[in-house]
């Protein structure tokens, strides 16, 4: 009896021991252009999608490239980090988002933080679109609805032109951090909304704290950046922009409070704002934006403020070539 016991207590450990690995997830994997998404995501057995990738990496884990391939769409419900530097991969997203990010529905919402380095991630405009002039077919390079944070570094975002039609859309309902850094976002948006990045926190709570540096904004429909506090009411949100280029874009910067809406807080410094039909635009009364050390060139108009709206100058700003008229509101901020 006793030979028994030990007989088939033996077989139950071999047999948990060998089924574990099926249920495991590693802290990294791999995806590849030749890959099989049925591969365990090794460096040695790749997966061929991001989507396949992530549900076999583990919370806080990470995804690599090991070749520039196309790697198809993902959502991301858990902190992860997405990383094709040095093989620069891709996402062709026709007809839908590139990466949405949300955690809404886990046990912990607003908690997830996520990367995104060395990516090309496009609205996939055919060749036919592009002989005629259409747009391309994606939503959303980028659509983020909840989570903790999300981090863009040497990215390219380009032709999404549909839909909500953003390169990035920051949309958080509670307190979040963006911050977006030595990337082109280019040809997004259609006609006057969306643009190249949309940041429109939502709710009683929603709250963004964004941050973008050494960033091109080009040729966006809407504006090369939009912060929209529409549908907020929370604490103030605030974006700081410095070194970007904001140019041919319908809107350079805009800037819309509504009221009975949160206080919006941007600055604007050692950035050129160049070419577009409006170059900054402020409208709503609970709106600060302060610019310093920044040339706007060859814009319609240069400044624009309706409804309240203000736009100061920290000082040695440059407004050179503009079609109409524009100066900003007085007083000008102290440099100390």
């Amino acid at each position: 009896m006793k030979n028994i016991t030990t007989r088939f207590l033996f077989g139950a450990m071999l047999a948990a021991a060998s089924a574990a690995p099926l249920h495991a997830q590693a802290t990294r994997t791999w995806v590849s252009g030749v890959g099989d998404d049925v591969n365990p995501c090794s460096r040695t057995a790749p997966c061929k999608t991001f989507a396949g990738a992530i549900s076999k990496t583990s919370a806080g884990g990470e995804i690599d490239c090991l070749d520039p391939g196309g790697f198809g769409a993902v959502t991301i419900t858990k902190s992860i980090t997405i990383d094709c530097t040095g093989t620069f991969g891709s996402i062709l997203a026709s007809a839908t988002n590139g990466i949405n990010v949300n955690d809404s529905a886990s046990g912990f919402p607003n908690t997830i933080r996520v990367v995104i380095r060395g990516l090309s991630i496009n609205g996939a405009q055919t060749a036919a679109q592009n002989a005629q002039g259409n747009p391309g077919s994606g939503l959303t390079g980028i659509n983020f609805t909840s989570g903790a944070s999300l981090i863009v570094e040497d990215v390219i975002i380009q032709n999404f032109n549909a839909g909500s039609a953003a390169g990035i859309n920051f949309r958080p309902g509670g307190t979040a951090q963006l911050t977006v850094n030595n990337s082109v976002i280019v040809d997004n948006g259609t006609g006057s909304t969306g643009g190249g990045i949309v940041v429109n926190p939502t709710g009683a709570s929603g709250n963004a704290r964004v941050t973008v540096t050494n960033v091109e904004l080009i040729n966006n429909a809407g504006a090369g950046v939009s912060v929209n506090s529409t549908g907020n009411t929370g604490p103030s949100s605030q974006v700081a922009l410095d070194n970007v280029r904001l140019s041919r874009n319908t809107t350079g910067l805009s800037v819309l409070s509504p009221a009975a809406t949160t206080g919006l807080t941007v600055s604007l410094q050692n950035s050129l704002v160049f070419a577009n039909t409006t170059g900054i635009r402020s409208d709503g009364g609970t709106i600060q934006i302060g610019v310093g050390n920044t040339t706007l060139q060859s814009n319609v108009t240069a400044l624009v403020t309706a409804n309240g709206g203000t736009i100061q100058s920290f000082g040695r700003n440059r407004l050179i070539g503009n079609a109409a008229a524009s100066a900003f509101n007085p007083p000008a901020l102290a440099e100390q």
